[in-house]
Protein backbone atom coordinates (compact mmCIF):
# COMPACT_ATOMS: atom_id res chain seq x y z
CA UNK A 1 0.00 0.00 0.00
CA UNK A 2 0.86 3.52 -0.84
CA UNK A 3 3.04 5.89 1.87
CA UNK A 4 2.06 9.82 1.74
CA UNK A 5 5.23 12.08 0.96
CA UNK A 6 3.97 15.37 1.58
CA UNK A 7 4.03 18.18 -1.60
CA UNK A 8 3.00 21.19 -2.90
CA UNK A 9 -0.85 21.66 -2.82
CA UNK A 10 -2.66 20.28 -6.17
CA UNK A 11 -5.32 22.25 -7.54
CA UNK A 12 -9.52 21.23 -6.98
CA UNK A 13 -10.78 19.62 -9.30
CA UNK A 14 -13.67 21.05 -11.68
CA UNK A 15 -14.61 18.28 -13.50
CA UNK A 16 -15.25 14.95 -14.15
CA UNK A 17 -12.87 15.14 -17.43
CA UNK A 18 -10.13 16.45 -15.07
CA UNK A 19 -9.66 13.30 -14.02
CA UNK A 20 -9.97 11.39 -17.32
CA UNK A 21 -7.14 13.53 -18.37
CA UNK A 22 -4.80 12.62 -15.44
CA UNK A 23 -5.25 8.76 -16.20
CA UNK A 24 -5.18 9.35 -20.35
CA UNK A 25 -1.85 11.64 -19.04
CA UNK A 26 -0.04 8.14 -18.54
CA UNK A 27 0.16 7.34 -21.69
CA UNK A 28 4.01 6.54 -23.20
CA UNK A 29 5.47 6.04 -26.30
CA UNK A 30 6.83 2.41 -26.13
CA UNK A 31 10.87 3.94 -25.94
CA UNK A 32 9.60 5.43 -22.75
CA UNK A 33 7.68 2.17 -21.24
CA UNK A 34 9.16 0.92 -17.91
CA UNK A 35 9.22 -1.90 -14.79
CA UNK A 36 8.20 -1.12 -11.54
CA UNK A 37 8.63 -4.15 -9.12
CA UNK A 38 7.33 -4.10 -5.99
CA UNK A 39 7.77 -7.19 -3.41
CA UNK A 40 7.20 -7.60 0.42
CA UNK A 41 8.20 -10.09 2.65
CA UNK A 42 7.53 -10.96 6.28
CA UNK A 43 10.02 -9.96 9.14
CA UNK A 44 10.34 -12.52 12.41
CA UNK A 45 13.27 -13.02 14.90
CA UNK A 46 15.56 -15.74 13.98
CA UNK A 47 15.80 -16.91 18.31
CA UNK A 48 12.38 -17.80 18.54
CA UNK A 49 10.31 -16.88 15.45
CA UNK A 50 7.57 -14.42 16.28
CA UNK A 51 7.56 -11.37 14.34
CA UNK A 52 8.88 -8.26 14.47
CA UNK A 53 7.38 -5.12 16.38
CA UNK A 54 7.43 -1.47 15.53
CA UNK A 55 9.11 -0.64 18.69
CA UNK A 56 11.60 -1.76 20.82
CA UNK A 57 15.31 -2.46 20.57
CA UNK A 58 15.55 -4.69 18.07
CA UNK A 59 11.80 -3.58 16.31
CA UNK A 60 11.44 -2.48 12.93
CA UNK A 61 11.76 1.62 13.65
CA UNK A 62 15.12 0.22 14.61
CA UNK A 63 16.00 -1.50 11.30
CA UNK A 64 14.54 1.43 9.20
CA UNK A 65 16.72 3.34 10.68
CA UNK A 66 19.85 1.57 10.42
CA UNK A 67 19.42 1.03 6.94
CA UNK A 68 18.71 4.77 6.23
CA UNK A 69 22.02 5.43 8.49
CA UNK A 70 24.25 2.64 6.43
CA UNK A 71 22.92 3.01 3.11
CA UNK A 72 22.11 6.60 2.52
CA UNK A 73 17.96 6.55 2.05
CA UNK A 74 16.05 9.76 3.24
CA UNK A 75 13.73 8.65 5.62
CA UNK A 76 10.00 8.99 5.76
CA UNK A 77 8.05 9.96 8.81
CA UNK A 78 4.58 10.40 10.04
CA UNK A 79 4.11 12.01 13.61
CA UNK A 80 7.37 11.29 14.49
CA UNK A 81 7.48 7.54 13.20
CA UNK A 82 9.60 6.64 10.99
CA UNK A 83 7.56 4.94 8.73
CA UNK A 84 9.33 4.51 5.09
CA UNK A 85 12.58 5.43 3.18
CA UNK A 86 13.07 6.87 -0.32
CA UNK A 87 15.95 7.20 -2.47
CA UNK A 88 15.92 10.12 -4.16
CA UNK A 89 18.07 10.53 -8.38
CA UNK A 90 19.01 6.94 -7.74
CA UNK A 91 18.14 4.79 -10.96
CA UNK A 92 17.49 1.93 -8.75
CA UNK A 93 16.53 3.65 -6.06
CA UNK A 94 12.46 3.54 -5.35
CA UNK A 95 10.71 3.50 -2.16
CA UNK A 96 10.79 0.88 0.98
CA UNK A 97 7.52 0.90 2.76
CA UNK A 98 5.38 -0.35 6.02
CA UNK A 99 2.46 -3.10 5.32
CA UNK A 100 -0.19 -3.23 7.87
CA UNK A 101 1.50 -5.86 10.00
CA UNK A 102 4.93 -5.04 9.56
CA UNK A 103 5.46 -6.85 5.92
CA UNK A 104 8.47 -4.76 4.26
CA UNK A 105 7.98 -3.48 0.70
CA UNK A 106 10.26 -2.78 -1.61
CA UNK A 107 8.56 -0.16 -4.37
CA UNK A 108 11.41 -0.58 -6.79
CA UNK A 109 11.73 2.45 -9.63
CA UNK A 110 10.45 2.30 -13.11
CA UNK A 111 13.61 0.19 -14.65
CA UNK A 112 14.37 -0.50 -18.90
CA UNK A 113 14.53 -4.42 -18.43
CA UNK A 114 13.98 -7.37 -15.63
CA UNK A 115 17.69 -7.51 -15.77
CA UNK A 116 18.00 -3.97 -14.07
CA UNK A 117 15.26 -5.45 -11.92
CA UNK A 118 17.54 -8.25 -10.50
CA UNK A 119 20.02 -5.80 -10.11
CA UNK A 120 17.76 -3.83 -7.60
CA UNK A 121 16.41 -6.74 -5.98
CA UNK A 122 19.67 -8.16 -5.24
CA UNK A 123 20.84 -4.68 -4.15
CA UNK A 124 17.76 -4.11 -1.71
CA UNK A 125 18.59 -8.12 -0.14
CA UNK A 126 21.57 -7.25 0.24
CA UNK A 127 21.14 -4.34 2.39
CA UNK A 128 18.14 -5.60 4.25
CA UNK A 129 20.16 -8.73 5.17
CA UNK A 130 23.47 -7.08 6.13
CA UNK A 131 20.95 -4.79 8.28
CA UNK A 132 18.45 -7.03 9.63
CA UNK A 133 21.07 -9.75 10.22
CA UNK A 134 22.96 -7.31 13.06
CA UNK A 135 19.49 -7.23 14.82
CA UNK A 136 18.57 -11.19 14.49
CA UNK A 137 16.01 -10.28 11.86
CA UNK A 138 15.22 -12.61 9.37
CA UNK A 139 12.57 -12.18 6.21
CA UNK A 140 9.99 -14.92 4.70
CA UNK A 141 8.95 -14.73 1.16
CA UNK A 142 5.31 -16.18 1.60
CA UNK A 143 1.66 -15.18 0.92
CA UNK A 144 0.42 -15.25 3.77
CA UNK A 145 2.10 -15.25 7.23
CA UNK A 146 2.49 -19.08 8.04
CA UNK A 147 2.37 -19.54 12.12
CA UNK A 148 1.14 -16.23 13.59
CA UNK A 149 -2.54 -15.69 14.22
CA UNK A 150 -4.18 -12.34 13.88
CA UNK A 151 -3.72 -11.10 17.69
CA UNK A 152 -0.20 -11.94 17.17
CA UNK A 153 0.63 -9.77 14.16
CA UNK A 154 1.97 -6.27 15.29
CA UNK A 155 0.24 -3.23 14.23
CA UNK A 156 2.80 -0.38 12.46
CA UNK A 157 1.52 3.05 13.35
CA UNK A 158 0.15 4.79 10.28
CA UNK A 159 -2.42 6.67 10.32
CA UNK A 160 -4.43 5.63 6.91
CA UNK A 161 -4.29 1.60 8.76
CA UNK A 162 -5.89 2.71 11.94
CA UNK A 163 -8.75 3.86 9.27
CA UNK A 164 -8.45 0.57 7.61
CA UNK A 165 -8.79 -1.51 10.46
CA UNK A 166 -12.06 0.46 11.57
CA UNK A 167 -14.08 -0.16 8.39
CA UNK A 168 -12.23 -3.38 6.23
CA UNK A 169 -14.63 -5.75 9.08
CA UNK A 170 -17.86 -3.74 7.71
CA UNK A 171 -17.14 -5.19 3.80
CA UNK A 172 -15.91 -8.48 4.23
CA UNK A 173 -14.46 -11.22 6.30
CA UNK A 174 -10.88 -11.30 5.26
CA UNK A 175 -10.08 -7.53 5.27
CA UNK A 176 -7.99 -7.66 8.36
CA UNK A 177 -6.61 -11.18 7.35
CA UNK A 178 -5.36 -9.55 4.17
CA UNK A 179 -4.30 -6.27 5.78
CA UNK A 180 -1.86 -7.68 8.20
CA UNK A 181 -1.05 -11.37 7.19
CA UNK A 182 -0.53 -11.39 3.38
CA UNK A 183 2.42 -10.54 0.92
CA UNK A 184 2.51 -10.20 -2.82
CA UNK A 185 4.67 -9.22 -5.51
CA UNK A 186 3.13 -6.94 -8.89
CA UNK A 187 4.75 -5.64 -11.63
CA UNK A 188 3.76 -2.02 -12.89
CA UNK A 189 3.88 -1.46 -16.69
CA UNK A 190 2.92 1.22 -19.27
CA UNK A 191 0.78 1.84 -22.04
CA UNK A 192 0.83 3.63 -25.35
CA UNK A 193 -3.10 4.92 -25.18
CA UNK A 194 -6.19 3.90 -24.36
CA UNK A 195 -6.58 1.12 -26.49
CA UNK A 196 -3.23 0.05 -25.51
CA UNK A 197 -4.37 0.16 -21.98
CA UNK A 198 -7.70 -1.66 -22.64
CA UNK A 199 -6.22 -4.59 -23.98
CA UNK A 200 -3.33 -5.10 -21.83
CA UNK A 201 -6.07 -4.53 -18.98
CA UNK A 202 -8.48 -6.98 -20.73
CA UNK A 203 -5.36 -9.93 -20.86
CA UNK A 204 -4.13 -9.00 -17.32
CA UNK A 205 -7.69 -9.52 -15.89
CA UNK A 206 -8.52 -12.67 -18.20
CA UNK A 207 -5.07 -14.26 -17.06
CA UNK A 208 -4.57 -12.83 -13.58
CA UNK A 209 -5.99 -16.10 -11.87
CA UNK A 210 -3.16 -18.47 -14.30
CA UNK A 211 -0.62 -16.09 -12.62
CA UNK A 212 -1.99 -16.86 -9.25
CA UNK A 213 -1.84 -20.43 -9.65
CA UNK A 214 1.57 -20.05 -11.20
CA UNK A 215 2.96 -18.16 -8.33
CA UNK A 216 0.93 -20.01 -5.36
CA UNK A 217 2.40 -19.93 -2.33
CA UNK A 218 0.50 -19.57 0.81
CA UNK A 219 -0.56 -23.21 1.76
CA UNK A 220 0.00 -22.55 5.60
CA UNK A 221 -2.63 -20.91 8.02
CA UNK A 222 -1.85 -20.59 11.76
CA UNK A 223 0.82 -23.13 11.62
CA UNK A 224 -0.95 -25.66 9.56
CA UNK A 225 -2.30 -26.47 5.93
CA UNK A 226 -5.10 -24.22 4.83
CA UNK A 227 -6.51 -26.52 2.42
CA UNK A 228 -5.62 -24.19 -0.10
CA UNK A 229 -2.81 -23.68 -3.01
CA UNK A 230 -3.04 -19.43 -2.51
CA UNK A 231 -4.52 -18.67 0.28
CA UNK A 232 -3.99 -14.91 -0.06
CA UNK A 233 -5.80 -14.75 -3.33
CA UNK A 234 -8.83 -16.64 -1.54
CA UNK A 235 -9.34 -14.06 1.14
CA UNK A 236 -8.66 -11.16 -1.54
CA UNK A 237 -12.56 -12.90 -2.35
CA UNK A 238 -13.65 -11.75 0.69
CA UNK A 239 -12.01 -8.37 1.54
CA UNK A 240 -14.06 -5.95 0.00
CA UNK A 241 -16.64 -6.01 -3.07
CA UNK A 242 -16.74 -2.39 -3.84
CA UNK A 243 -12.95 -1.91 -4.55
CA UNK A 244 -11.28 -5.54 -5.72
CA UNK A 245 -12.42 -8.54 -8.24
CA UNK A 246 -11.83 -8.21 -11.90
CA UNK A 247 -13.70 -5.87 -13.19
CA UNK A 248 -16.41 -7.34 -15.57
CA UNK A 249 -17.27 -4.26 -16.76
CA UNK A 250 -13.75 -3.77 -18.53
CA UNK A 251 -14.76 -6.73 -21.00
CA UNK A 252 -18.28 -4.58 -21.72
CA UNK A 253 -18.35 -2.20 -25.11
CA UNK A 254 -17.27 0.94 -24.35
CA UNK A 255 -14.60 0.85 -21.72
CA UNK A 256 -12.26 2.96 -21.43
CA UNK A 257 -10.53 5.76 -19.35
CA UNK A 258 -13.50 6.82 -18.95
CA UNK A 259 -15.28 4.21 -17.84
CA UNK A 260 -12.72 3.28 -15.43
CA UNK A 261 -13.13 7.01 -13.73
CA UNK A 262 -16.54 6.67 -13.09
CA UNK A 263 -15.95 2.78 -11.51
CA UNK A 264 -13.60 4.89 -9.22
CA UNK A 265 -16.03 7.66 -8.37
CA UNK A 266 -18.44 4.76 -7.34
CA UNK A 267 -15.59 3.27 -4.62
CA UNK A 268 -16.60 4.53 -1.53
CA UNK A 269 -13.53 6.57 0.14
CA UNK A 270 -11.22 5.51 2.76
CA UNK A 271 -10.01 9.12 4.04
CA UNK A 272 -8.91 12.68 3.39
CA UNK A 273 -5.21 13.95 4.25
CA UNK A 274 -4.62 17.32 5.22
CA UNK A 275 -1.55 18.80 6.67
CA UNK A 276 0.12 15.68 7.86
CA UNK A 277 -2.80 13.98 9.22
CA UNK A 278 -5.62 11.38 7.70
CA UNK A 279 -9.43 12.19 8.51
CA UNK A 280 -11.37 9.45 8.24
CA UNK A 281 -14.03 9.85 5.32
CA UNK A 282 -14.45 6.21 5.12
CA UNK A 283 -17.98 5.07 3.12
CA UNK A 284 -17.89 8.66 1.61
CA UNK A 285 -18.72 9.32 -1.81
CA UNK A 286 -16.21 11.15 -3.61
CA UNK A 287 -18.22 12.05 -5.75
CA UNK A 288 -19.97 14.79 -2.92
CA UNK A 289 -16.35 15.18 -1.73
CA UNK A 290 -15.80 16.89 -5.35
CA UNK A 291 -18.86 19.07 -4.83
CA UNK A 292 -18.08 20.15 -1.12
CA UNK A 293 -20.52 18.18 0.44
CA UNK A 294 -18.36 16.03 2.43
CA UNK A 295 -19.50 15.56 5.75
CA UNK A 296 -15.58 15.01 7.37
CA UNK A 297 -15.17 18.36 4.91
CA UNK A 298 -17.75 20.53 5.10
CA UNK A 299 -17.58 22.87 2.22
CA UNK A 300 -14.13 21.74 0.85
CA UNK A 301 -13.85 20.38 -2.56
CA UNK A 302 -11.41 17.67 -3.58
CA UNK A 303 -7.74 18.75 -4.87
CA UNK A 304 -5.98 15.83 -7.50
CA UNK A 305 -4.40 14.77 -5.03
CA UNK A 306 -7.13 13.97 -3.46
CA UNK A 307 -7.68 11.86 -6.23
CA UNK A 308 -4.56 10.27 -6.65
CA UNK A 309 -4.95 9.31 -3.25
CA UNK A 310 -8.07 7.16 -3.55
CA UNK A 311 -7.11 5.53 -6.20
CA UNK A 312 -4.23 3.98 -4.23
CA UNK A 313 -7.45 2.48 -2.32
CA UNK A 314 -8.81 0.55 -5.26
CA UNK A 315 -7.42 -3.35 -5.05
CA UNK A 316 -8.91 -4.69 -8.12
CA UNK A 317 -6.89 -7.34 -9.77
CA UNK A 318 -5.50 -5.07 -12.33
CA UNK A 319 -5.33 -1.39 -11.11
CA UNK A 320 -5.36 1.32 -13.58
CA UNK A 321 -3.57 4.43 -12.67
CA UNK A 322 -1.27 6.19 -14.65
CA UNK A 323 -0.04 2.68 -16.00
CA UNK A 324 -1.22 -0.83 -14.98
CA UNK A 325 -0.54 -2.77 -11.94
CA UNK A 326 -0.15 -6.66 -12.30
CA UNK A 327 -1.48 -7.62 -8.73
CA UNK A 328 -2.34 -11.64 -8.59
CA UNK A 329 0.99 -13.58 -7.45
CA UNK A 330 2.02 -14.76 -3.84
CA UNK A 331 5.39 -13.06 -2.44
CA UNK A 332 7.94 -15.50 -2.78
CA UNK A 333 12.06 -16.44 -3.16
CA UNK A 334 14.29 -14.30 -5.43
CA UNK A 335 13.29 -16.02 -8.58
CA UNK A 336 9.64 -15.98 -8.07
CA UNK A 337 10.38 -11.98 -7.72
CA UNK A 338 12.07 -11.52 -11.03
CA UNK A 339 9.67 -14.41 -12.27
CA UNK A 340 6.39 -11.99 -12.57
CA UNK A 341 8.01 -9.22 -14.02
CA UNK A 342 9.04 -11.69 -16.88
CA UNK A 343 5.99 -12.96 -17.39
CA UNK A 344 4.00 -9.95 -17.99
CA UNK A 345 6.69 -8.07 -19.57
CA UNK A 346 6.74 -10.85 -22.10
CA UNK A 347 3.42 -10.98 -22.40
CA UNK A 348 2.51 -7.12 -22.64
CA UNK A 349 5.76 -5.52 -23.91
CA UNK A 350 6.00 -7.98 -27.09
CA UNK A 351 3.32 -6.88 -29.80
CA UNK A 352 2.83 -10.47 -31.34
CA UNK A 353 2.75 -11.74 -27.54
CA UNK A 354 -0.08 -9.28 -26.63
CA UNK A 355 -1.80 -10.13 -29.88
CA UNK A 356 -1.72 -13.65 -29.07
CA UNK A 357 -2.83 -13.64 -25.43
CA UNK A 358 -5.71 -11.11 -26.50
CA UNK A 359 -6.67 -14.04 -29.29
CA UNK A 360 -6.21 -16.50 -26.42
CA UNK A 361 -8.87 -15.32 -24.03
CA UNK A 362 -11.27 -13.25 -26.43
CA UNK A 363 -14.33 -15.72 -26.24
CA UNK A 364 -13.76 -16.45 -22.55
CA UNK A 365 -16.96 -15.96 -20.34
CA UNK A 366 -17.79 -13.77 -17.92
CA UNK A 367 -18.76 -16.84 -16.18
CA UNK A 368 -15.87 -18.50 -16.96
CA UNK A 369 -13.44 -15.93 -15.74
CA UNK A 370 -14.98 -15.51 -12.66
CA UNK A 371 -14.92 -18.64 -12.31
CA UNK A 372 -11.26 -19.45 -12.37
CA UNK A 373 -10.67 -16.67 -9.99
CA UNK A 374 -13.14 -18.72 -7.55
CA UNK A 375 -11.22 -22.19 -8.21
CA UNK A 376 -7.80 -21.25 -8.42
CA UNK A 377 -6.84 -19.99 -4.85
CA UNK A 378 -7.91 -23.53 -4.07
CA UNK A 379 -6.78 -25.90 -6.50
CA UNK A 380 -3.82 -23.97 -8.55
CA UNK A 381 -2.74 -25.36 -11.82
CA UNK A 382 -5.50 -28.72 -11.50
CA UNK A 383 -8.45 -25.96 -11.66
CA UNK A 384 -10.45 -27.47 -14.69
CA UNK A 385 -10.93 -25.42 -17.38
CA UNK A 386 -12.63 -26.23 -20.64
CA UNK A 387 -11.86 -29.66 -20.73
CA UNK A 388 -8.44 -29.29 -19.61
CA UNK A 389 -6.63 -27.37 -16.27
CA UNK A 390 -5.19 -24.15 -15.65
CA UNK A 391 -2.18 -26.01 -15.81
CA UNK A 392 -2.70 -26.41 -19.76
CA UNK A 393 -3.56 -22.20 -20.09
CA UNK A 394 -0.31 -21.88 -17.86
CA UNK A 395 1.61 -23.43 -20.47
CA UNK A 396 0.36 -21.66 -22.99
CA UNK A 397 1.08 -18.32 -21.29
CA UNK A 398 4.18 -19.19 -20.01
CA UNK A 399 5.43 -20.17 -23.79
CA UNK A 400 3.72 -17.05 -24.84
CA UNK A 401 5.92 -14.53 -22.53
CA UNK A 402 9.33 -17.00 -23.34
CA UNK A 403 8.80 -15.93 -27.33
CA UNK A 404 7.66 -11.88 -26.49
CA UNK A 405 11.30 -11.55 -24.34
CA UNK A 406 13.08 -13.29 -26.81
CA UNK A 407 11.69 -10.96 -29.63
CA UNK A 408 12.85 -8.23 -27.04
CA UNK A 409 15.91 -9.37 -27.25
CA UNK A 410 16.91 -7.72 -23.88
CA UNK A 411 20.29 -9.30 -23.36
CA UNK A 412 22.58 -8.98 -20.11
CA UNK A 413 26.65 -9.02 -20.17
CA UNK A 414 26.63 -12.67 -20.98
CA UNK A 415 24.24 -12.08 -23.84
CA UNK A 416 21.45 -13.86 -22.60
CA UNK A 417 17.67 -12.36 -22.64
CA UNK A 418 14.70 -11.74 -20.29
CA UNK A 419 13.79 -14.97 -21.04
CA UNK A 420 16.13 -17.04 -18.31
CA UNK A 421 13.99 -15.63 -15.28
CA UNK A 422 11.16 -17.21 -16.71
CA UNK A 423 12.75 -20.85 -15.46
CA UNK A 424 10.92 -21.06 -12.31
CA UNK A 425 7.60 -21.03 -14.22
CA UNK A 426 8.45 -22.91 -17.60
CA UNK A 427 9.68 -25.83 -14.13
CA UNK A 428 6.45 -25.52 -12.46
CA UNK A 429 4.18 -26.33 -15.99
CA UNK A 430 6.67 -28.95 -16.50
CA UNK A 431 6.28 -30.82 -13.28
CA UNK A 432 2.80 -29.80 -12.33
CA UNK A 433 4.06 -28.71 -8.69
CA UNK A 434 3.56 -25.07 -7.62
CA UNK A 435 6.12 -23.55 -4.81
CA UNK A 436 2.57 -24.40 -2.45
CA UNK A 437 3.07 -28.21 -3.41
CA UNK A 438 6.54 -28.37 -2.38
CA UNK A 439 5.78 -26.76 0.61
CA UNK A 440 3.20 -29.32 1.41
CA UNK A 441 4.99 -32.67 0.58
CA UNK A 442 8.36 -30.82 2.73
CA UNK A 443 5.68 -30.26 5.24
CA UNK A 444 4.28 -33.90 5.39
CA UNK A 445 7.30 -35.40 4.68
CA UNK A 446 11.17 -33.92 5.36
CA UNK A 447 9.64 -31.30 8.26
CA UNK A 448 7.14 -34.02 10.00
CA UNK A 449 4.43 -31.65 10.30
CA UNK A 450 6.60 -29.07 12.20
CA UNK A 451 5.95 -25.26 11.20
CA UNK A 452 8.63 -23.79 12.00
CA UNK A 453 11.41 -25.27 9.06
CA UNK A 454 9.73 -23.21 7.22
CA UNK A 455 12.00 -20.49 8.77
CA UNK A 456 14.77 -21.73 6.96
CA UNK A 457 12.81 -23.29 3.69
CA UNK A 458 11.20 -19.57 3.37
CA UNK A 459 13.91 -17.54 4.17
CA UNK A 460 14.92 -14.90 1.85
Amino acid sequence: MSTKVDGPVSPIISSRDELVAYLEAGSKPESDWRIGTEHEKFGFYKHDLTPVPYEGERGIAVLLTAIKNRFGWDAITEKGNIIGLRRLNCPKGGLISLEPGGQLELSGAPLKTVHETAEEVHQHFGEVRETADALGIGFLGLGFSPKWTLAETPVMPKARYRIMLRYMPMRGKHGLDMMFRTSTVQVNLDFGGEADMLRKMRVGLALQPIATALFANSPFTDGKPNGFQSYRAEVWRDTDPDRTGLLPFAFEPGMGFERYVDYALDVPMYFVYRNGRYIDAAGASFRDFMRGRLAARPGERATLDDWVDHLTTLFPDVRLKRFLEMRGADAGAFPQILALPALWVGLLYDRTALSAAADLIADWTEEERQGLRAAVPRLGLKAPFRGGTVRDVARDMVALAQAGLARRARRDLFGKDEAKYLAPLAEIVETGRSASDRLLADYRGAWHEDIDNIFTTAVL
